[in-house]
Parts: structure tokens; sequence; C-alpha cells
């Protein structure tokens, strides 16, 4: 018997097994280096041409105020060109400081260039890239059509003429003389990144399909485990089957939440890389802005004026920086709820710590369900000793049972944290204003499998589940409710002996 259930289960279940899961793992890779990563390249290529673009109309108003000197009488045309070429060859940025503007005019000579001094002065009108482009000849063909705009060539790798690599660079006329101002990134900057990331990207790939393998393994052995005790007894396997089916689809929600919150984390990431950058461009343009506000008085900035926006946008940054912190918060809260924790009762747990992450983990599912959603939290609550990622679900599960109660969205929903010192308990509290429940319902409510939303995907699992996790602790879990007039729940953690086995633990 035992030869033949071998048999029949390797034969059967391997191939029904690996087959979605090599599929999705496949399908996983696909999207990410066919379209994750040819998006995230071309994110980042676009970023840095607004990048230039923007530091490009900066430099012109470096040049602008000294032309605008030249107007007042303040400088002649040759102190002011002479004091423009050498403020702009001084400019520098990236993460090297080895990026640079230059300036040549509409015939074309080059004017300016910090990394080829022996090209100024000279008809650089024929100079050409190892393409063949005349790529000075399109600068000012572009800024003669358009004003402004960028152009793709070769050039030397920054302070190396050694090597040539791919630019792309933003050019803009400066009417006053005759110039143009350009500057330019190198498309190998962007490449390198998204190598970067591609040789990260393959190796979590193929840990995680090694890890998929090695999980298939596993749930094929216990599979076979569980179909020989199926034989054996039937009623009990039943039983079993139910709650590793449970199990399973919580580790697979674990792990989706996981792989979800990791993806949000590269793009919430370069916000927070980017965010200080702007300020610091910002903060180093703001003295030149500031000396034109002075000498000139406001000036339009798009829709709005400078002397308007001069304090906004720092705070704006600030802001931008605060909310992807804030993401990045919400996402590191779900990696935690997701991971596989151990059930030992070791953490001096703070119940409204803990309620706040569990609201912030349904916060979208309360936006939907209620208008009226209050949270009421004891100051200074003593801790108690427990397991903070079983007590975090049980709170999650009483608010998302609370949520799910209601009829419309015009039903509050409150969850309150609390002391009750005449019997020494800690006590969270939560009530809706949904439907209630039954009488003889209400006497099941925490049994396994028993629920009144199976028709809507209800397992019967949440309530029994919580129930356990509470008497784990110590506590119990008491239900008021009657049709119509909605339910609460009361949990309640004594706190005498855990607060002795905290200090024991300190001591």
């Amino acid at each position: 018997m035992a030869t033949t259930f071998g048999s029949t289960t390797l034969k059967h279940v391997p191939f029904r097994i690996f087959l979605p899961v090599m599929l999705t793992v496949l399908l996983f890779i696909m999207t990410i280096f066919l379209l994750i990563l040819p998006v995230m390249e071309e994110r980042l290529l676009d970023g840095k041409r607004e990048t230039i673009r923007e530091l490009v109309k900066s430099a012109w108003s470096s040049l602008d105020a000294f032309a605008r000197q030249e107007r007042q009488g303040v400088l002649n045309r040759g102190e002011a060109q002479a004091l423009a070429m050498e403020q702009v060859r001084g400019l520098r940025y990236g993460q090297d400081f080895k990026d640079y503007f230059w300036i040549n005019d509409m015939h074309p000579r080059m004017v300016m260039h910090p990394y080829r001094p022996d090209l100024e002065g000279k008809d650089v009108a024929g100079v050409v890239d190892p393409g063949g482009k005349r790529l000075f000849l399109a600068c000012v063909e572009i800024v003669r059509t358009k004003g402004a705009g960028y152009v793709d060539y070769q050039w030397q790798w920054m302070d190396d003429p050694s090597r040539i690599v791919p630019k792309i660079s933003y050019v803009m006329g400066f009417d006053p003389w005759g110039w143009i101002i350009g500057t330019g990134i190198y498309v190998e900057d962007v490449h390198a990144q998204i190598a970067a990331i591609t040789r990260k990207t393959t190796i979590i790939c193929i840990w995680i399909l090694f890890l998929v393998i090695v999980l298939s393994i596993h749930i094929v052995w216990h599979g076979m485990k569980v179909t020989h005790a199926k034989q054996l007894a039937e009623e009990k396997t039943l039983l079993k089957q139910e709650q590793l089916f449970q199990a399973a689809k919580m580790v697979s929600l674990g792990t989706l939440v996981s792989g979800v919150a990791h993806e949000i984390n590269n793009p919430i990431t370069s916000v927070m890389l980017n965010a200080p950058s702007l300020t610091r461009i910002w903060e180093a343009t703001l003295p030149i802005l500031d000396r034109h506000h002075a000498q000139h008085g406001d000036f339009q900035v798009g829709a709005t004026t400078y002397s308007r926006i001069r304090d906004r946008i720092p705070q704006m940054l600030i802001g931008i920086t605060e909310d992807a912190r804030r993401v990045r918060d919400i996402v590191a809260d779900l990696k935690d709820f997701s991971r596989d924790n151990p059930s030992e009762m070791k953490d001096a747990v703070d119940l409204n710590a803990v309620v706040n992450k569990a609201i912030g983990l349904t916060a979208n599912l309360i936006k939907k369900s209620t208008r009226h959603f209050t949270l009421t939290c004891h100051p200074n609550l003593p801790t108690f000793l427990g397991n903070s990622q079983r007590i975090e679900q049980v709170a999650i599960n009483l608010v998302v049972n609370a949520c799910q109660a209601l009829p419309d969205i015009d039903r509050a929903v409150s969850v309150t944290t609390g002391f009750n010192a005449r019997t020494n308990q800690i006590v969270l509290q939560v009530r809706d204003e949904g439907g209630g429940i039954e009488a003889e319902n209400l006497k099941r409510i925490t049994d396994p499998f028993f629920t009144t939303r199976r028709e809507r995907g209800g397992t019967g699992l949440g309530l029994a589940i919580s129930d356990r996790i509470v008497k784990d602790h110590g506590g119990g879990m008491h239900f008021e409710s009657s049709p119509g007039n909605g339910t609460t729940v009361r949990v309640t953690f004594p706190l005498a002996q855990n607060h002795r086995q905290l200090q024991a633990g300190a001591l």
C-alpha cells in the first residue's frame, strides 16, 4: 500500500505543483527583465534629461546676470563675457563633480570648454564625433530652430580624452551675445545603474527559484504524508487539510505582501535619494535668484512669482521626503507583519503601538468601509509579556471583522485601549455599528470553521485563531451583540503575572 501510495504521488503530484510554480516564476522574471527594467531605464534617462535642462537654465541665468550688468553700464562687454566664462567654467555637478558646462557661439566657435581648452577660440564647425555627426553644427541648428533642445552624439568621458562614449546634451541659446550654453549626461551612467540593478535582480531571481524548488519539494513531500494520513483517518485528515490550506494561504499572502513591499521600496528609495539632491540644487540656485530679485524686483516663475514660491519650494521638498519616508515605514510594517516570527512570548508588548500598526495596515479597508472611524489610546499604558506579532494579528482580525460588518460607510467603528485598575488588566475594545449577531451564533463565534460569511469567502478561522492567541496570553475575549445594535468585542490581557515576569527578566 505504501509503495502504491508513494509511486502514485510522485507520478502525479509534482507535475501539478511544479508547473504552475515554474510558470509563475517565469512570468515574474519576464515581468522584471522585459517590463520593469526597461521602464526603469527610460525613467532614469528622462529624469537626467530633466535635470540637465534645469541646470542649463540655471547657468543661462548666470549669463543673463552679467549681460544685464553690461546693459546697465557696470561692465563693458569684454569684462562681462570674461567674468561669465570664468563663472561657468567653475560650475561642476554630479557624483564626482566632473560634469560641466561649455559655451560656443552661433558660428560655431568654441568660447569656453573646461576640459578642452585647446578648442577655445577655434572654429568647431568641422568637429565630428566617431559616428560622423557634426555635433556643434547640430547644436547651432537646434538653437536656431527651437531656441533650445537635446542633441545626441559621442564625446570624451569627462577629463579622459582617450575614452569616447555616447552622450546626451541640452543646449540653449543666449541671444544677447550670440552664445550657446550646454551640458550633458553620459548614457553609460544610466547603463551602469541598470546593469547593477540587473545583476542584483538576477541574483535575487536565482535565489527565489532555488527557494521555490526547495519549497515545492517540501510541499510534495508534505502532500504525500497528508494523503497517506487521509487513508488512515478520514475525519482527522479533513480537519488537518482545512488547517493546512489556511496556513498555506497565509504564507502565500505573506510572501506576496513581502514581494510587493520590496518592489515599492525601489521607487520610494529613488524618491528619497533624489529629494535631497533637488534640495541641494535649490539651495545652490537660491543666492542667484535672490540677487536677481533684489536687483530687479519680483519676476514670473511659471504660473506664479518668485516671491510666492521662494519659501514654499523647501517646504514642498521636505513634504516629498516626509511622505516618502511614511510610505517606507508602511512598507516596513507590511514586511514585519508577513515575516514568519517564532511564537515565543518574550516581547514587552506595547498595546498602543501594536494597535497603531494594525490600524496602519488596515487603513485602506477602514477608509473604504466607514467615514466615522475613531482610535482612542490610553496614555502611559503599561506593557505586558507576550508576542507582539500575534497580538497584532488579533487586532487586525477584529478591525477587519468590524469593517466587514458595516452595511454602509455612514456607520462607525471605534477602537479603544485602556487599563482596568480594579482587575489589573490591559483592555482592547473594538465596536462596530453593523447588523449585530444572533444569540445562537454568538455562542459559536469562536468555533473553528464557523462563519456566517462563507458565501463571501469567510473561513471561520479568524476569530478562532484570535481567541486561541488571547488565551495563550492568559487573557479573554468577550462579545456583546444583538441584531441591529452592532457588536462590541472586549479583549483583556492580565498584567500582574506578566509585569512580574518583565521585572524578573530586566533583573
